[in-house]
């Protein structure tokens, strides 16, 4: 992912078509290690590409993924009970705080 954050930044930064140099001096520039072979890899994989196209291709293919997780709707109520957003809830009064009673002394006295 930095590789391609790296080259991703690259084409940002007015370069339409980033080598390997171009992608090494964004990385070295951020202090990142990185495998030589893999921006070889990223850059040669990119190279000639639209990006525009390739991330509105991937983000269709995201959206087809099924994603599991998060607390999920609630269930329906029952057909005979009342819908839980109809009932008026009062809202409820705090108790007040009672005053300290003075126990005849002050701290600082």
């Amino acid at each position: 992912m930095r590789i391609i954050a790296a080259y991703l930044l690259a084409v940002l930064g007015g370069n339409d078509n980033p080598d390997k140099a171009a992608v090494s001096k964004v990385l070295d520039s951020a202090g990142i290690n990185y495998d030589a072979a893999e921006v070889d890899k990223v850059v040669s994989e990119l190279s000639g590409k639209d990006l525009d196209a390739l991330i509105a291709e991937g983000t269709k293919k995201i959206a087809a993924v099924p994603c599991i997780g998060g607390g999920g709707a609630a269930a329906p109520a029952a057909a005979g009970a009342p819908a839980a957003s109809s009932k008026k809830e009062e809202p409820k009064e705090e108790p007040k705080e009672e005053e300290e009673a003075d126990m005849g002394f002050s701290l600082f006295d």
